[in-house]
């Protein structure tokens, strides 16, 4: 059985404990150090160096007693959104929240903590399972920039499973969009608003063009775009030379957001080139979408584990990304577990404590559905 009592200690600790992204360090070595005390090892990539953070992705791997079982893979990022510090964690019937101003940071450590208490729970009753590779992720928000840029060869895992969405335990999902983000310079020419407006010509009226003839918001079931951020001007009697725009697409079909995408730039490349301005445009894939059979052999072993826990199965989609996406296309199949947070990335956030000790459960139960898989057949049972 789990330990309810350690579950909760643990998440109250770790939600008070600063990690906004690409300023890990200190939840890094505390975990990298409770890894260590369950006989894992433990190393800490270069990450950090190469995004520009204080600490890289914190990968450990523990030795099965099953050496037939496939390697299996738990995931959650240690990083959280703005306003993070000094969090204040309070419980009021049976409801976690943040007592301040700040979120509750439940995404993601309704996820971390699901998976410590797992490999507590069989090491202290003795249960046998295979391999496990644990990757605590950093700067998972606002691109997957840890797993992005992981080293594909850390990855040791035959099936993995990223505990990190917003759905009941239980919820299992199978379909995540892939993002482009799109940055985009408008170059117009300055002149005196108020003695030769006719001389210039105004990047902020170009993107304003651009941004009207752009389909925005829902686009169908699976697609999305937003315009993020617009920047530009110096003041009111200067036409504006320079305007600096940021938006996304996202959609779980890589077709629609390849089109979606040029769509985009092609709008703010011809407002410009009418006007006699010039557009630089660069646009970076953040991730690909990740798709998940709901016949596949990984979803099944997902269904029968949700079962043993006790909960109720239901499969989903989501509109965000996670550290799965990348996972998946470097060769680890993973599907993405919901925690059971709730109203993340607002100061709203919150998660029923009943729902870190569900997880826990369903780490567990899946610990033991892998051990029963022999890694021989692993390549028939993610397919």
């Amino acid at each position: 059985m789990i330990n309810r009592e350690r579950i909760l200690t643990e998440f109250f600790e770790l939600v008070r404990t600063d990690s906004p992204t690409k300023n890990e360090r200190f939840i890094a070595n505390m975990l990298k150090n409770r890894l260590q005390n369950l006989g894992m090892t433990v190393t800490e990539d270069n990450v950090g160096q190469v995004i520009g953070g204080n600490c890289g992705n914190v990968l450990a791997y523990l030795k099965g007693t099953l050496p037939m079982a496939p390697i299996v893979l738990f995931s959650a990022h240690m990083d959280t959104v703005q306003p993070c510090l000094n969090i204040e964690p309070v419980l009021n019937d049976g409801l976690i929240t943040s007592a301040g101003p700040t979120i509750l940071g439940a995404d993601d450590k309704s996820g971390i903590v699901p998976i410590l208490e797992a490999l507590r729970t069989i090491q202290e009753q003795a249960i046998p399972h295979g391999d496990i590779q644990v990757i605590f992720s950093v700067a998972e928000e606002g691109g997957l920039n840890g797993s992005k840029n992981i080293e594909k060869k850390q990855l040791k895992a035959d099936l993995g499973f990223v505990l990190d969405s917003g759905g009941k335990p239980g919820e299992i999902i199978l379909e995540a969009p892939g993002q482009d983000r799109i940055n985009i310079t408008i170059n117009g020419k300055a002149a005196h608003a108020g003695v030769e407006p006719e001389n210039g010509i105004s990047a902020i009226v170009v993107a304003a063009k651009a941004i009207s003839r752009l389909q925005t918001g829902r686009i169908d079931e699976e697609t999305t775009s937003n315009v993020g951020t617009i920047q530009g001007g110096r003041a009111t009697n200067i036409v504006a030379d320079r305007v600096e725009v940021t938006c996304e697409t996202r959609s779980r079909n890589l077709g629609k957001l390849e089109r979606l995408t040029a769509q985009m730039c092609n709008a703010f490349k011809h407002c410009a080139e009418e006007v006699g301005a010039i557009s630089e445009i660069e646009v970076l894939r953040l991730y690909d979408p990740l798709i998940i059979a709901a016949e596949s052999k990984i979803a099944a072993l997902t269904v029968q584990a949700v079962k043993s826990a006790g909960l109720t199965v239901e499969f989903g989609v989501t509109g965000g990304g996670s550290d799965a996406n990348n996972f998946n296309r470097y060769g680890v199949p993973c599907v993405v577990l919901g925690t059971g947070m709730q109203k993340y990335h607002t100061t709203d956030e919150s998660i029923e404590e009943e729902d870190l000790y569900r997880s826990a459960k369903l780490v567990l139960e899946i610990i033991k559905a892998v051990a029963r898989v022999d890694k021989h057949e692993i390549i028939n049972f993610v397919d």
